[in-house]
């Protein structure tokens, strides 16, 4: 079932960006600091508010939907994250269960397993690292089993290794008919392991398309303001500045 926004406007931030996300894809939304980014994030959970326009899933706007289903049917992870209280690692990835008011262990134990954290499982939170709490925290998302993941910067606070791995977990919820949406500033990510790439500029569509569109060295120059050039081959390509 498709994601959808339309002509939505955030007064200051978002200019009738229109929008469809398609399931079993992953899209990356890139832009500048202050471009629009996160808010159009929090848009397609319905934790904005809009001033004109609307988001759809499927036909039927999210603001029809009872917030527990929406809960049920997206998953978010916001950019910074907060912890409330030191539980142990296994009891914050439960609490993705909450808008299924069960506690499905065996579904906990493969969202731990995914992240890497299994062996982190009884620790309390306090004593992980950022990157580890990063993961925790992505991890209890996915513990709710999303048709919709949506995840602002998952990838800033992680070492290569797990930003790879977090990446191949991604690919493999998109085959199994996940949507997933990534807020990134690593460009190169974008265009090595997006399906579809959405660039915003002050507020407004920039750019929309195939990675290698959307993230062309034209568009990089008019919307980030630097002369860069893409190397290497597709799967692969490395951006440099120039």
């Amino acid at each position: 079932m498709q994601l959808a926004a339309r002509d939505i406007t955030v007064e200051g931030r978002l200019n009738g960006v229109s929008a469809t996300f398609q399931p079993g894809t992953i899209t990356a939304i890139c832009g500048p600091n202050g471009a629009g980014k996160s808010t159009l994030l929090s848009a397609l959970a319905n934790l904005a508010a809009l001033d004109a326009g609307q988001v759809l899933l499927g036909d039927t706007a999210l603001t029809a939907i009872a917030p527990q289903m929406r809960a049920q049917r997206i998953g978010f992870l916001p950019q910074d994250g907060q912890i409330a209280w030191d539980v142990a690692v296994r009891s914050l990835v439960a609490l993705g269960r909450m808008p299924f008011r069960d506690e499905a262990p065996d579904k906990v134990a493969r969202a731990l397993a995914a992240l890497d954290l299994t062996a982190f499982a009884d620790r309390p939170v306090s004593t992980l690292s950022g990157g580890e709490k990063a993961r925790a925290l992505l991890a209890r998302v996915l513990a709710g089993e999303p048709e919709w993941l949506l995840a602002d910067e998952p990838l800033a606070a992680l070492d290569i290794g797990h930003q790879l791995t977090l990446l191949r977990h991604l690919r493999a919820e998109a085959a199994r008919g996940t949507g997933v949406v990534l807020v990134l500033h690593d460009l190169a990510l974008a265009m090595n392991h997006a399906d579809h790439v959405m660039v915003l500029g002050e507020g407004r569509l920039a750019a929309s398309g195939a990675p290698a569109h959307a993230l062309s060295e034209a568009i990089i120059a008019k919307v980030w303001g630097v002369s860069a050039k893409w190397i290497g081959e597709a799967g692969g390509r490395a951006l440099i500045m120039e």
